[in-house]
């Protein structure tokens, strides 16, 4: 179905009803009780697991396939936020336009990028995206003002001529983004008893891309294409001595890469039309880097699976403050109360990345496949004990 064998069929559907049902999976405990902390079924929230999920699905197609370890993948993010909102200030607010032209640009960019950098492989080719990368962020912070508003900014404003659309609305505000009228930033809530359940147009918008993405990825990895890209990965020395040149496959993979991280770019825009500088920070370049490691390079659903890893201890653990620590121990004598959340106090809050750091340690010395060998060791656990029990049953049942 769709072009895919049964196993990829399932992987597809799983992943879609993870997306889909995002509200009701994410927001487990009661709206009301001290765990709703680890809720995680906001809005804003679940469009940056999708969105960053797309942006990790394109990097693995070069990072994972080919091996190239770019540095400079936030660039492409970058610049396809600044099309997006440019097209939301010059023609309307409709995110269509703005996510098509995030695409297009970064493609463009990322096709200009790759085909200099590959030029060298290697650590080599790394440090040229660093540096790419590093360019893009200061032209867009001091020296492309006129384009990027530096230090504050691209924003929309009530002046823009906006082509197709409206500069301001009735009440004189600026119009929101939408898709055909249907406005990303409406949400329906839904309540159950002590659970809240909100339902965002923005979310579902993003997670149709999200699996439309994946998909598209899918068909990339079983393809010749990306057979020609495993080659590169594995032996790129002997692949140029069969006589096939490998530049420009690595460099289709690139583009494409770039490409997706346009389309985040665009999303991100889309659900909050502002862009900065910061998106291209290298930071954020080594971010996506991490995702993919901790999810499993070179696997299909491992990028995804990292990306919400990340955002999650992001948005959830960095929350956690020395209020919420005592309201957690306070059915504690002081004493020991006061001890716990001087212990605790190091890993959450603004030491979240001390936590993310021990457990990205932790899974790239026990898990080097990532999150995805985690999930298939278990999945082998409970295989080896179901024939364990088939052979005690027969064993216990007496010949006829």
């Amino acid at each position: 179905m769709l072009g895919l064998n049964k196993r990829d069929f399932s992987l597809l559907l799983i992943v879609a009803i993870l997306a889909l049902c995002a509200p009701f999976l994410l927001n487990p405990f009661p709206a009301d009780s001290a765990m709703a902390q680890f809720n995680a079924g906001y809005p804003d929230l679940m469009q940056r697991f999708v969105i960053f999920g797309i942006f990790a699905i394109g990097f693995n197609i070069l990072f994972g396939l080919t091996g190239y370890l770019s540095f400079g993948h936030a660039a492409f993010l970058g610049v396809g936020s600044y099309s997006a909102v440019w097209m939301f200030k010059l023609l309307s607010m409709n995110v269509v336009p703005a996510i098509l032209l995030s695409v297009v640009v970064a493609g463009l960019f990322s096709l200009l990028i790759g085909f200099i950098s590959l030029r060298r492989s290697g650590i080599y080719f790394s440090i040229l995206t660093l540096a790419f990368a590093q360019m893009s962020f200061n032209l867009a912070y001091s020296v492309l003002t006129p384009i990027t508003n530096g230090e504050t900014g691209l924003q929309l404003t009530l002046d823009d001529p906006r082509i197709l659309g409206v500069s301001r609305t009735e009440d004189g505000s600026i119009p929101v983004t939408n898709f055909f009228g249907l406005e990303m930033r409406d949400t329906y809530e839904m309540i159950v008893g002590p659970w809240s359940f909100q339902f965002n147009n923005g979310y579902y918008l993003c997670a149709i891309l999200m699996l439309l993405s994946f998909y598209i990825a899918i068909r990339i990895f079983r393809s010749p294409f990306g057979m020609m890209l495993r080659a590169i990965k594995s032996n790129n020395t002997r692949m140029t001595y069969t006589g096939l040149n490998a530049r420009p496959y690595a460099l289709a993979a690139f583009v494409i890469s770039g490409m997706y991280a346009g389309l985040a770019g665009g999303l991100l825009a889309s659900m909050d039309p502002l862009a900065g500088a910061e998106r291209m920070q290298w930071t954020a370049s080594g971010e996506v880097v991490l995702m993919t490691i901790l999810g499993g390079a070179g696997t299909l659903i491992g990028p995804v699976l990292g990306a919400g890893f990340i955002k999650y201890f992001e948005n959830i653990f960095s929350k956690i403050n020395d209020s919420v620590l005592h309201s957690w121990f306070s059915f504690m004598p002081d004493g020991l109360e006061n001890l716990l959340v001087t212990l605790v106090h190091p890993f959450v809050g603004k030491g979240w990345h001390l936590t993310l750091g021990l457990l990205f340690m932790l899974v790239v010395i026990f898990l080097p496949g990532g999150l995805v060998e985690g999930g298939q060791r278990i999945a082998r656990l409970f295989r080896r004990k179901k024939p364990d029990d088939a052979k005690k049953s027969t064993q216990s049942t007496p010949a006829e």
